[in-house]
Parts: C-alpha cells; structure tokens; sequence
C-alpha cells in the first residue's frame, strides 16, 4: 500500500509501465521519412522486439500493444497495402499469424484472438505505409475498468519478457 512507503501517503495505487518512457520521451509516431517496420529487421531482435524472422516476412511485438502478447506480422520489403503485397508475401504472412496464434496459445493460455490490418490512415492505421496485420489475444474477463474509464491498459509482463517467452516456443 502507498501509505507504507516513504513520503506523502495517498489512496493511489500505482501503475509501473517503465517501456512507456520511449511513447513519453518520443512520441507514438515515428518520422515522417524513418519507418519503424524497416528499421526493426536492421536491430538485434531484442531491440527491435522481433520474435521471429522468416523469408519474406518477420513477427514483432507491438510496442504499444493493446494487450500482453500484441504480435504484428509484416513483410520486410516496404509495402503499404495488401492488395501491393507479392503472393509469397501474404502466404507467408498467414502461415506466420497460423504460428503466432499457437505460440500465443501456449505462451499465455490465451481463449480468443483479434487478427487484423488497418490499410491506410483513415481505415486507421497507426503505420499507414507499411503493411503490418496484428495479432491480439484475448482472454475471458481481460476488459475492466481501466480501458473504459480511464482508457489505461495494465499489462501485466514487460516487453522484453514476453519477448523471450515467446521467441523460446516458437518452432524452428
């Protein structure tokens, strides 16, 4: 309880998210000219939060996920809508999120996925320029108040972890 930690006691539980330092010191969205989809690939996997690499495609963890375990699927080539995408593109992109949803399913037990891509900024897309299909467990019973009143995600494992659990299950 914060009335027994040094300083002024209050009533408010805290929240320790310390990887949403990077969304606070750097804003959501990237530069206009520097694609984060590109330069995940160019990273060691832990700093681009990749988890696997295939021929044409990759898999990472969002980095602003709206749930423990939020992968996304891309192809490496810069690409911005689906229909632009190459045959061997969107085989191996569904191949991949086949594969994520049954690591997710081991990893975190998950019941239910939310699988999906947003093409062009008004249909919603965060990244509208580079093609990306997202995939989200769910869990029975994971909405509670935070995302409705206060629009607060609690994720309850860090990035890097899930990272690593998720990496260590994926098959070879």
């Amino acid at each position: 309880m914060s009335s027994e930690l040094p300083g002024v006691p209050d009533h408010f539980q805290r929240l320790w998210t310390p990887y949403r330092m990077v969304y606070i010191r750097q804003g959501q969205m990237p530069e206009e000219d520097a694609c984060p989809f590109c330069r995940a690939p160019e990273l060691q996997d832990d700093e681009g939060l990749i988890v696997h690499r295939g021929e044409t495609c990759f898999v990472l963890l969002n980095l602003f996920p709206y749930n423990t375990g939020h992968l996304m699927v891309c192809p490496y080539r810069h690409v911005g809508m689906y229909d632009q995408a190459t045959t061997d593109e969107v085989a191996e992109m569904a191949v991949l999120t086949q594969t994520a949803m049954r690591v997710l399913s081991q990893v975190t037990r998950c019941q239910g996925f939310n699988i999906g891509m947003n093409q062009g900024r008004i249909a919603g897309a965060g990244i509208a320029d580079h093609l990306h299909q997202h995939i989200v467990p769910r869990w029975s019973l994971d909405s509670n108040f935070f995302p409705i009143i206060a629009k607060t995600k609690a994720l309850p494992i860090l990035l890097e972890d899930m990272r690593q659990d998720i990496q260590a299950a994926w098959p070879a």
